[in-house]
């Protein structure tokens, strides 16, 4: 979980612009549709790749009570680092045997639990403090990842009382997640949905009181107010991006792509026709034309299955990827044109200027908008702007 800035003196080979007034008024928009819920903000994955610790206040300035990280040193991360009001809850729910549960109830952590192996754990951890544990139980309504079965969460619910009891925890929360609910009209919502709520009631007729009840993502917290219930997660809508197409685009959704990338044209040159481009000469020029090389690659998250079909913006034109993405570098047929080297090549942003989105990119390399944004690698500086200002 980094915060970056590019290097000082000189045009940058790359760079990631992180719009936090964006990111403010997108957590805006998606409060205004759970009006009566609490917000977390997740930032796991470095913020879906934006930079965790400003994601994170700059979510909290727009209303956000909560923080969601999926693992134990996300959690402590944003604890020790992103200097959040001491009110702000952060909840971690990615746990192995063995995780530091300790370190995380004393850093005010709220810990998620699927499985009684990870109760003993926590229990066992706590022996000889003076600590309690907050702890919410996670169900598996039908995703299949983490989560208590059904038929297992009696036991799960029993033995969290039990430590409830002896003073060593308490039981805040009650969650799950869906698996479709970015498919409009998916039968395994509405199956779900009523899944977690015969879960919860039965964990509240043995005594669980909790804080909060949650189960909306993203698309739940857009177009499912039924599954809002005391607090909603948006994810990937909070940095702009849609949760799927079959929703709508970003701006149908009322919100606005948070990262730029961009890099500085490294080379431009002349080339005749027949001229193969790239490993494997998968593009020849169909004729003399100048080519542009880009300096993004693979190992900075480009992804490769998108070579050949890949979208940038150059001197206000389309252009595509030409030929294979390398591991630090890639081309564009410029047809003829001749920016001049350091010049802007937009892999993508909110579309202002006319360059492509992280969309685009997910539809040219047969993947998700999540995974165009969340692999931009750590050799991109993330440039974070408008983080202290009003909006």
């Amino acid at each position: 979980m980094s915060e970056t800035a590019p290097p000082r003196g000189g045009t940058p080979r790359a760079r990631a612009e992180i719009d936090l007034a964006a990111l403010r008024a997108n957590v805006r928009t998606l409060r205004a549709k759970a009006p009566g819920a609490a917000f977390m903000a997740v930032v796991k994955a470095d913020g879906y790749g934006h930079g965790a610790l400003p994601c994170a206040r700059a979510a909290v300035a727009a209303g956000a009570t909560w923080i969601g990280t999926a693992t134990p040193e996300e959690a402590l991360a944003v604890r020790a680092h992103a200097g959040l009001p001491a009110d702000v809850r952060v909840l971690c729910w990615l746990w192995t045997p063995g995780g530091p549960w300790r370190e995380a109830v004393e850093a005010d952590v709220d810990l998620s639990v699927s499985d009684p192996w990870a109760l003993r754990e926590l229990t066992e951890a706590l022996r000889g403090t003076s600590r309690v544990a907050r702890v919410q139980l996670k169900a598996d309504t039908g995703l299949g990842r983490n989560g208590c079965q059904p038929d297992d969460w009696p036991g799960l619910v029993a033995e969290a009382l039990r430590a409830e009891r002896a003073g060593l925890l308490r039981v805040t929360g009650l969650w799950s997640h869906f698996a479709c609910a970015d498919e409009p009209g998916h039968p395994s919502i509405g199956a779900q949905l009523s899944l977690f709520r015969a879960m919860v009631a039965h964990a509240e007729d043995l005594g669980v009181r909790p804080e909060v009840r949650h189960i909306a993502n993203s698309p739940a917290t857009l177009t499912l107010p039924e599954t809002h219930f005391d607090l909603v997660r948006p994810g990937i809508a909070m940095y702009g991006l849609s949760p799927a197409p079959a929703l709508g685009s970003s701006a149908d959704l009322g919100l606005r792509p948070v990262m730029t990338l961009s890099a500085s044209l490294a080379l431009v040159k002349e080339v005749p026709g027949g001229h193969g481009v790239s490993y494997g000469h998968h593009y020849v020029t169909p004729g003399a034309t100048t080519l542009g090389l880009v300096p993004l690659g693979y190992a900075d998250g480009v992804p490769r299955h998108a070579s050949g079909t890949g979208p940038v913006l150059v001197g206000g034109k389309w252009r595509t990827v030409a030929g294979r993405i390398a591991m630090d570098q890639f081309v564009v047929d410029l047809g003829g044109d001749r920016p001049a080297p350091g010049d802007e090549a937009v892999l993508f942003g909110p579309g202002d200027r006319g360059e492509p989105t992280a969309e685009d990119w997910a539809q040219a390399a047969g993947t998700i908008g999540y995974e165009i944004v969340t692999r931009v690698g750590a050799r991109v500086p993330r440039v974070h702007v408008n983080e202290g200002r009003a909006g």
